[in-house]
């Protein structure tokens, strides 16, 4: 495994669990700190049962897998003092706690670099370390409104969107892994660590693609346009980019260029096969066809006939026959088409594992690479309240009997 030499000291919070898994799937030996009542995240929808019949968050079990789990009550004085113990000994350490949690504490970066030089420490928070927004809090609403991502998703005249499932701290998570890899590769040259400062915000930026650069270069405010794109035509005009079809929804758009081109020449010789092509669409010389200079109306009589015909046939139809004639376009699949695509079973994507909270076996997305032709795996399932603070505290010299008393004081 690429880190199972390196280990992770993960501060539970739903900021910093996509950033952990991450690193559990690449092979580092994650270890999970909750406070004794458990991690508030055990608790997040959608829920499964227990075996004993309480609930149990699925989000919860999907991104702690990988990982060893103990309890600590870092907050106390006794706890302060085994977390830096912990620090110690450990590569990383991961934490999405909210703005100023830790210095509440008197704990925080230059404390823990004092106890381990080489430690690289990444903290996950909604708006970064510095600046005037740096003590705020916010949710996956918030981040992607201050992103600027809120304001291209939705229809024009609509309000502004965002994804029904919170991405925000996901987003900021894969950022996260990157920065502290990066600064693993730093400390292999100065044997030093460093503070990696993650912002929700600017992380949820991603998605933009190339609308911040769009106003930099252009001083054009890219505007949502809901299933249209903009930007290809002088004109102003939109092409459709989103289309009904019979069981669902085709992501496909006319334009130009050799790719746009052919792809076009192919679906009207398609539509032409099921006579559903008009004559002059047919008669467009489509090998030098280009959209810069179409004006609204004219693309409004190039698509017209095609959603007709998209109207006919199905994603997997469409799928198939992009395929088979080298077409752009996809169909836009909805959660039962994932667990079912050909292609993330084909790779092995799925992988499933006996469950000990739950009693049954259940189907996870596996790792996110192959390397060297294997599947990062799934070597243990999400851990168990406290599970494994026998072991992992006995490697700091606390055996049974003091963590029994430290759990009488519930700082285990």
């Amino acid at each position: 495994m690429l880190l199972e030499s390196y280990r992770v000291l993960e501060l539970a919070s739903e900021r910093g669990a996509l950033a952990g898994r991450i690193f559990g799937d690449l092979g580092a030996d994650v270890i999970l700190v909750e406070p004794p009542c458990g991690d508030s995240a055990r608790r997040h929808p959608p829920l499964s049962q227990a075996r004993d019949g309480t609930p149990i968050s699925l989000f919860w079990l999907a991104l702690n897998v990988n990982k060893r789990g103990i309890t600590l009550a870092w907050d106390t004085p006794t706890g302060r003092e085994l977390l830096l113990r912990l620090v110690e000994r450990v590569d990383f350490l991961i934490e999405g706690l909210s703005p100023g949690t830790l210095e509440k504490h008197n704990l925080g970066w230059e404390h823990f670099r004092r106890v381990n030089p080489r430690l690289i420490m990444i903290s996950i928070t909604p708006f970064g370390q510095e600046g005037p927004y740096r003590d705020f809090l916010g949710s996956d609403l918030e981040v992607m409104a201050l992103s600027g991502t809120m304001s291209l998703a939705g229809e024009e005249e609509g309000e502004p969107m965002r994804v029904s499932v919170p991405q925000a701290f996901f987003w900021a998570g894969v950022e996260a892994v990157m920065g502290g890899l990066t600064a693993l590769a730093a400390r292999s040259a100065t044997g030093r660590g460093q503070h990696v400062d993650v912002s929700a915000q600017v992380a949820a930026m991603a998605p933009l693609a190339m609308a911040p650069a769009h106003w930099d270069l252009n001083r054009v405010n890219p505007l949502r346009a809901g299933v249209f794109v903009t930007g290809r035509s002088i004109t102003g005009a939109k092409m459709r980019a989103i289309w009904r079809c019979r069981d669902g929804w085709i992501n496909f758009i006319v334009y130009g260029g050799e790719a746009g081109r052919h792809t076009n020449k192919q679906l009207v010789a398609w539509m032409r096969e099921r006579g559903m092509a008009p004559d002059w669409l047919c008669d467009i010389d489509w090998e030098h066809f280009e959209v810069t200079q179409l004006t609204q109306e004219e693309v409004d009589r190039i698509e017209a006939p095609i959603a007709e015909f998209f109207l006919t046939i199905t994603k997997r139809e469409f799928m198939e026959e992009a395929i088979r004639r080298q077409m752009l376009g996809y169909p836009v699949s909805t959660v039962a088409d994932i667990m079912s695509d050909p292609q993330l079973e084909a790779r092995g994507f799925w992988q499933e594992i006996a469950d000990p909270t739950t009693g049954r076996r259940l189907r996870y997305p596996g790792g996110f690479a192959l390397i060297n032709g294997e599947r990062l795996s799934i070597r243990r399932p999400a851990p168990r309240l406290g599970e494994h603070n026998a072991e992992v505290f006995a490697e700091i010299g606390l055996g049974e009997d003091d963590l029994q008393y430290l759990s009488t004081l519930g700082i285990v």
